[in-house]
């Protein structure tokens, strides 16, 4: 014990950090002791076992999924080049439908033109 007070000459001064982490010596163990820490410790195996399998087939269905969803944008990018190269034609077609269409080149105001008539009334006689 330390109050302050010099120690004695010759007696060691320990302190808890210098001696880490020793523990006390324990008592010889029983029979009863031991097969309980053999079943605890087997029992802490087989869960161990349990959670890395568990984390592995978490692992596997993460990756199945990261590849269906690759696919997935595979093809959603193939279809986005297929619309595209629709839009770009039908684009093209529009633009030279427009320079030969009677109802784009027509006088007549469709707003005040009956439903019935409007292309007649456009077209060429």
């Amino acid at each position: 014990m330390s109050h302050g007070l010099p120690a004695p000459a010759g007696v060691l001064r320990t302190s808890a950090a210098a001696l880490g982490n020793q523990q006390p010596p324990q008592p010889p163990q029983s029979p009863e002791d031991d097969d309980r820490k053999v079943r605890r410790r087997e029992k802490n195996r087989v869960a161990a076992q349990r959670s890395r399998k568990k984390q592995t087939q978490k692992a596997d269905k993460l990756h199945e999924e990261y590849e269906g969803l690759e696919q997935e944008n595979t093809s959603l990018r193939r279809e986005i080049g297929k619309l595209t190269e629709e839009l770009k034609h039908l684009s093209e077609v529009l633009k030279d439908h427009e320079k030969i269409c009677p109802l784009l080149h027509c006088s007549v105001n469709f707003m005040t033109v009956s439903r019935a008539d409007p292309l007649t009334s456009c077209l060429p006689r």
